[in-house]
């Protein structure tokens, strides 16, 4: 059972201690620290801020789980990046051939997204699986892999549309489309923020409630443990690499069926990276994730009021990098104490229990 302590302590202290490194950052360029938290704070009340950083979550609320899937079974899947992209250029691609009528289409495009993200992470499974090759060398160098087909697919020659001088793939009828939830002047919430929600919930209880959940974390807390007990952990891996895959296909989904209804060239990239990020701030847990991907976005969308008061908007980074490392050093800090913690108190309890052992057997 995982206390109150290990979950929520790391978080804070990394948050907190990445706040203090830079309001070190910025006292020594003259800024006044407190200036540039409270600018930024006021920035999420202005304008549509506070939507768009919902938004901005929502997309990498998916990049978050998809990299979390992996990390429960051990494996960096750092080739999530190249997986949402190619199945967004494949889902636009097949989303704007398609004529159907709306609530299937929209399915039908979401199913060919989680599919193409499923099958550009089968290669690493098998190689992980059948020839213990690396996810993480083989994942890199498919990210590289990806621009290539991206660029081959959206070019004027096979699939892509001259739009000014931008090119991009055929626009998505509007059957395909995901509706928003409006709130008037401060915008449109992408309605694939419900799917989000589903999808969170459902990791959840796969995770705690199914036997499959149990033998997935089995697996990768001991394979050979798991493989004693019947658990076939190369099964394990490979399921475990296809699902991440597939949720990285989803990463798109929110602006692709929510706003752009087209994939361009210019499409926002990272979004792969930025939840490695999310699901080490998260410990992997779905609530912990949505908290993580909320305040990665937050740091994002009000990075930009920083320079009214004429600080770089690159402070933001130092904080999202700051999190990062000592997220990590955090959680171990308090496992650790929490261990310790654990061993005083059996101890306690052995010692306050021998004198009535001795005596009960003295009697004998």
């Amino acid at each position: 059972m995982i206390s109150w302590r290990t979950a929520l302590l790391p978080p804070v202290l990394a948050i907190v201690f990445a706040m203090a490194l830079s309001s070190v950052a910025l006292l020594v360029s003259g800024a006044d620290p407190l200036q540039a938290f409270a600018t930024m704070g006021a920035q999420l009340f202005e304008g549509t801020t506070a939507v768009d950083t919902v938004n901005l979550a929502t997309v990498y609320y998916f990049a978050g789980l998809a990299v979390a899937i992996g990390f429960q079974m051990n494996l960096f899947n750092i080739g999530v990046e190249g997986q949402y992209r190619f199945a967004a250029v494949v889902a636009a691609i097949v989303g704007a051939a398609l004529e159907l009528p709306p609530v299937l289409h929209v399915l039908v495009i979401l199913a060919v997204a989680m599919l193409s993200g499923a099958a550009y992470a089968l290669l690493p499974a098998i190689l992980k699986v059948t020839r213990g090759v690396s996810e993480v060398i083989t994942t890199i160098m498919l990210n590289s892999i990806v621009f290539g087909i991206v660029a081959y697919l959206v070019s004027a020659d096979q699939f892509g549309v001259l739009r000014g001088n931008n090119i991009s793939t055929a626009e998505i009828p509007e059957t395909g489309w995901i509706p928003g939830i409006p709130l008037g002047e401060a915008g449109t919430i992408f309605g694939a923020v419900v799917i989000a929600v589903a999808l969170g919930s459902g990791y959840w209880f796969l995770l705690n409630r199914t036997r499959f959940g149990f033998e997935l974390q089995a697996s990768g807390e001991s394979p050979t443990a798991a493989t004693a007990g019947g658990v076939s952990a190369k099964r394990m891996t490979m399921i475990a690499m296809l699902l991440s895959g597939a949720v990285a296909g989803l990463i798109a989904m929110p602006e692709l069926l929510g706003r752009d209804h087209v994939y361009a060239m210019t499409a926002t990239q990272g979004y792969g990276f930025t939840g490695i990020a999310v699901a080490l701030l998260g410990r992997n847990h779905p609530v912990g994730v949505a908290f993580g991907a909320l305040l990665w976005a937050f740091l994002d969308k009000s990075a930009v009021s920083l320079e009214t008061i004429g600080v770089p908007r690159e402070i933001a980074t130092i904080i999202q990098g700051t999190i990062v490392l000592s997220v990590v050093v955090a959680y171990e800090i308090v496992k650790r104490a929490e261990l310790a913690a654990q061993q005083r108190r059996v101890g306690r309890q052995t010692r306050n229990g021998m004198p009535a052992s001795v005596s009960q057997g003295g009697a004998v």
